[in-house]
C-alpha cells in the first residue's frame, strides 16, 4: 500500500485572510497543521536603509507607512528617539496633544483588528459597525493633518499645529439632502476637541454593540477559545508584547512600566487574560477600548484648561511661526536652513520604545553628528509575534490559522519593513 505523506500547501499571500502579503507555507497531514512556515520579503520597502539618505525630518513620514493602521504611534517612537539624543523638551501641552492621539491611534487599530478578525472568522456585520467609528477618529486626523492616513503630525520637539477651532462640515450635495448634512454636521458645530468629547461619551455604547455581536456568541468562542494557545514563560521568551503578552496573563504595559509623555499622570488599568488563547487576547482588546476612551476623555479635560505652546521654541530643531517666519530675516533663515539641510543631531545612539497598539514598538537610532541618521533600526512588535505563528499553529485545524493570523494582529508595513 502506498506511504501516504504530508502535503505542503501555500496559504496566502493573495489570501483576504493573510493581512497583507504573508506567505505561509503550511505542512498538513489531513486539515491538521504539523508546520506554518511564513515567508517575509514580499513587501519589504528598505526603510532603515532609505532613512540613512533622508534628513531626520524627511524620514518621518515613512513612519507612517510601517503600521498603516498606528500611524501616529510609530511616529511618535521615531520623534522621542530624536528628542533624546537632541536633549530637548517637549511643551506639556504637546505631551498631552500626543498622548491622546497615541489613544485614538490606538482605539483605530484595534478597530480595524476587531473588523478583519471577525471576517476571518467570519462574521460579518462586526466589519461594517467597526468601520462606522473609524470615520469619526479618521476625521480627526484630517481635522489636525490634513491626512486621513499618514499623518506625519507629531515632530522632534512637539506636535505640527495646536489642535484646530473648528471641525471640517459636510457640505450639501446631489446625493445628500440639507436635512442629512445637517443631521452630519450635528456634532461638528465646535472644536476639535468638543468633536472628540463628544466620540468619547458615545464610544462606550459602540463597545457595548460589539461585545453584544461577539463576546457570548457561540460559534464565535467556539473558534476561539483553546485555540493558539501561549504560556505566560513561552509568550515572554519568544518576544511577545502587547496583547499578546498580557493576553498569556504578564501585566507588561510601557504606558505604566516606563511611564513616557504624561502617561504617569494618567488613570487606567491594564487589562490581562488568563488562559493565553484567541479569546482571552479579544477580551484584552476589548476592554483597552474602554482604557483608552478613559485616556482620551482626561487629555480632552487638561487640553481645554491650559492653552500653551506645541512646539520647542529651538528654531535649530522647530520651525519659527508663519507670521514671524514672514516678517523676519533671521526666522526667514533658520526656516530655510531646517526644511533644506535639516537639523543636525549630536553625536551618539537612543532607544526610544511606546506602547503601540500592537506592543512594544522601537526606534533604536545611530547619528554621527550629520544631517541623516547613521543608523536606524526598528523594533517592530508584529516581527516578534509571527516567529510564534508556528507554534502557535502546531496539532490544529486549517481553519484555526486564519483565527490565529487574526489574533497576532498582523501587519506587514512594520514586519516587512
Amino acid at each position: 500500500m502506498a506511504e501516504i505523506k504530508n502535503y505542503t500547501l501555500n496559504f496566502g499571500p493573495q489570501h483576504p485572510a493573510a493581512h497583507g502579503v504573508l506567505r505561509l507555507v503550511l505542512e498538513l497531514d489531513g486539515e491538521v497543521v504539523q508546520r506554518a512556515d511564513p515567508h517575509i520579503g514580499l513587501l519589504h520597502r528598505g526603510t532603515e536603509k532609505l532613512a540613512e539618505h533622508k534628513t531626520f525630518i524627511q524620514s518621518l513620514p515613512y513612519m507612517d507607512r510601517l503600521d498603516y493602521v498606528s500611524m501616529m504611534a510609530n511616529e511618535h517612537a521615531y520623534c522621542m528617539a530624536i528628542e533624546k539624543l537632541l536633549n530637548i523638551d517637549v511643551p506639556i501641552r504637546a505631551q498631552y496633544i500626543r498622548v491622546m492621539f497615541d489613544e485614538i491611534t490606538r482605539i483605530l487599530n484595534h478597530l480595524l483588528w476587531l473588523g478583519a478578525h471577525g471576517l476571518d472568522v467570519g462574521a460579518m456585520a462586526v466589519f461594517l459597525y467597526a468601520f462606522r467609528e473609524r470615520e469619526d477618529l479618521m476625521d480627526c486626523y484630517e481635522a489636525v493633518s490634513g491626512a486621513r492616513l499618514h499623518a506625519a503630525y507629531y515632530r522632534p520637539g512637539g506636535v505640527y499645529r495646536d489642535l484646530p477651532d473648528r471641525m471640517p462640515q459636510y457640505k450639501p450635495s446631489k446625493v445628500r439632502s440639507a436635512q442629512k448634512v445637517a443631521d452630519l454636521n450635528k456634532n461638528r458645530q465646535g472644536s476639535l476637541l468638543d468633536f472628540i468629547d463628544d466620540f468619547t461619551q458615545r464610544f462606550p455604547k459602540y463597545v457595548d454593540e460589539y461585545e453584544t455581536l461577539l463576546t457570548d456568541n457561540r460559534i464565535w468562542k467556539q473558534r476561539l477559545v483553546g485555540v493558539g494557545v501561549v504560556s505566560p514563560e513561552r509568550a515572554l521568551s519568544m518576544g511577545f508584547t502587547g496583547p499578546m503578552l498580557r493576553g498569556s496573563g504578564i501585566a507588561w504595559d510601557l504606558r505604566k512600566k516606563q511611564p513616557y509623555e504624561v502617561y504617569d499622570k494618567m488613570d487606567f488599568d491594564v487589562p490581562i487574560g488568563t488562559n493565553g488563547d484567541c479569546y482571552d487576547r479579544y477580551l484584552v482588546r476589548m476592554e483597552e477600548f474602554r482604557q483608552s476612551n478613559n485616556i482620551i476623555k482626561q487629555c480632552v479635560k487638561w487640553l481645554r484648561e491650559n492653552p500653551g505652546p506645541v512646539m520647542s521654541d529651538n528654531h535649530k530643531v522647530s520651525p519659527p511661526k508663519r507670521v514671524d517666519m514672514k516678517s523676519n530675516m533671521e526666522e526667514l533663515i533658520h526656516h530655510f536652513k531646517l526644511f533644506t539641510e535639516g537639523m543636525h543631531v549630536p553625536e551618539g545612539e537612543a532607544y526610544a520604545s511606546v506602547e503601540h497598539p500592537k506592543g512594544e514598538f522601537g526606534i533604536y537610532l545611530m547619528a554621527d553628528g550629520a544631517n541623516k541618521p547613521y543608523r536606524l533600526k526598528i523594533r517592530a512588535p508584529g516581527f516578534a509575534h509571527l516567529q510564534g505563528l508556528d507554534e502557535m499553529s502546531r496539532g490544529h485545524m486549517l481553519a484555526d490559522v486564519v483565527t490565529i493570523i487574526g489574533t497576532q494582529d498582523i501587519v506587514f508595513g512594520e514586519i516587512d519593513r
